[in-house]
Parts: structure tokens; sequence; C-alpha cells
């Protein structure tokens, strides 16, 4: 069984709207932290056995959390548990920043750049951007019936970065005015698919339909070593607007061929034959 003080991170992780995969990960990590300070020997075993299923349950979509899982051995030693879960956040705060610092380079003078959800990777190629000096403006989605972009237009804001936030139903008439699209991701399927916010795949395909080249941020973690893109359990969370029940599925599956590249900490990787 495990401590309390895991128990309620677990609990705040599945209550979490707003922070995507790479939060809950690093959220994650930090829960073995609390573990390790706690347990020895059979007891912590145990309790890492019992995190191997709870940590991926939080959210079966996310992959980060599924190699989180994988990435911590079964030991007695807490020694050990603490080292791999500060290496984790170590390696992908790493990783975002070299996100950002090869995303950037993506960035042309004067870009339109258009966006879905909110991003921490997609965040961190903005501030990278900037740094460097590039002018560009970002227009983005509300993101209903959770608005994350509104977190991401808070960022902007700070940023000194123009933007325009639109309603998810206008991402048809705004993608053919965008020059870049960059969005996160919450998995990355062994065939290359994309799983993220839904409404993710429609501006795909607005942005297919309008030529403009469509590029996902996201750390290795989130690429799934096994799982294929048919086999992608999409959480739906209950929703209700004025007394009628409104599906909300979180996430959609957008297909490697609607993606120019993924970029990750290891460079743009090319869906499929690179992921």
């Amino acid at each position: 069984m495990l401590p309390p003080e895991v128990r309620s991170i677990i609990e705040e992780m599945r209550s979490e709207r707003i922070r995507g995969a790479s939060w809950l990960a690093k959220r994650g990590a930090e829960a073995y932290l609390v573990l390790s300070e706690l347990l020895e020997g059979e007891e912590l075993e145990s309790a890492l056995r019992e995190m191997k299923r709870e940590i991926p349950a939080v959210n079966r979509t996310m992959a980060s959390l599924y190699n989180l899982a994988r990435f911590i051995p079964i030991t007695g030693d807490p020694d050990v548990v603490r080292t791999k879960a500060e290496e984790f956040i170590r390696l992908g705060e790493e990783a975002k920043r070299e996100i950002g610092n090869i995303g950037s380079e993506l960035i042309d003078e004067n870009e339109v750049i258009i966006t879905h959800s909110f991003s921490s990777a997609v965040l961190e190629i903005f501030k990278a951007a900037k740094r460097k000096g590039k002018h560009f403006k970002v227009i983005l989605t509300e993101s209903a019936p959770d608005y994350e972009g509104m977190a991401l237009a808070r960022e902007l804001d700070s940023l000194g970065v123009p933007f325009e936030v639109i309603t998810d139903a206008q991402i048809g008439l705004f993608a053919k005015k965008a020059t870049l699209a960059l969005v996160g991701a919450d998995n990355v399927t062994r065939d290359g698919a994309v799983v993220n916010k839904a409404g993710t795949y429609l501006l795909a395909l607005a942005c297919h339909d309008n030529g403009v080249p469509f590029y996902v941020a996201a750390e290795s973690f989130k690429l799934h070593p096994e799982l294929a893109s048919s086999e992608v359990e999409i959480v739906e969370r209950p929703y209700a607007r004025q007394g009628y029940r409104v599906r909300n599925l979180l996430f959609d599956v957008t297909p490697w061929r609607y993606v120019r590249g993924v970029i990750t900490e290891l460079g743009i990787l090319i869906p499929p034959k690179e992921i």
C-alpha cells in the first residue's frame, strides 16, 4: 500500500486539467523521490510494483507516464530509486531546453505560428526564439473546455510575444493565415502517429490543405516503444452544459502523413521510419 504522501501526489496528478504530459511525468518522478524517503527493503519493492501500475493509470494515453514507470527499477534500495528519479527529472529539463534550441531554428523572421492547447515544449521554442531576437506572432486556440490556451496566452503576454486567441471552431479559418504550425504531444506511437489534445487532428488537416508545415514538439520520453496508433486508449472526461451531456474525449490521433517532423532533443525525427 502506498504511503499517504505518495497517494496524495498521484491524486493531484489525476485532477490536473491544464498542465500536460511533461508536467505529469515530472510530478510522477517527484512521487518516486518521496517514496524513496519513506520506505526501504521489501516495503519499497512492494510499493514500486504498485507504482508501476498506478503511474501509467493516471492517464493511459500519455507515453511519458508509461516510460517513467519503466525507468524506475524494482529495488529495495532507496538510493537507487532517488538517483533514477532525479535523473529522469534532469533529462526531462535538458530535453526541453534542447527542443527549444532546435525548434526555434524553424522560426523565420515575421513567422505566423498557429498552435493548439498548451505545450511546455512549444513554449520553450517560443522562449528560445525570443531570446534569439526573432520576431513572430502566435495564433492560439482557446482549447475548450479546459481552456489551456488561455494559460499559453498569459505566458506569451509575459514574454512580449504578439498573439491572437481564436475559438477552436475557427481553426480552419485561421490555418490559412499561418506560415508554421507547432503543437505538443502526449504520445507519439511506434508507427509515428501523434496523440495530443482533441482538435490537433483538425489543425493538421487544415494545415495540410493550406500547405502549412505542421511540426510536433515532444521529449523522447513521449515516444511509446510498444503502442500502435490503433491501440491508443483515448480518455473521456464527464462534461455537461445546460443540463446536457457533451462528449469530451480529451485526445485525438493525428496520422504521421500530416506531420512534417517531430522535434525532440535528439533532433527532428521524420515519422514513421525515424520514430
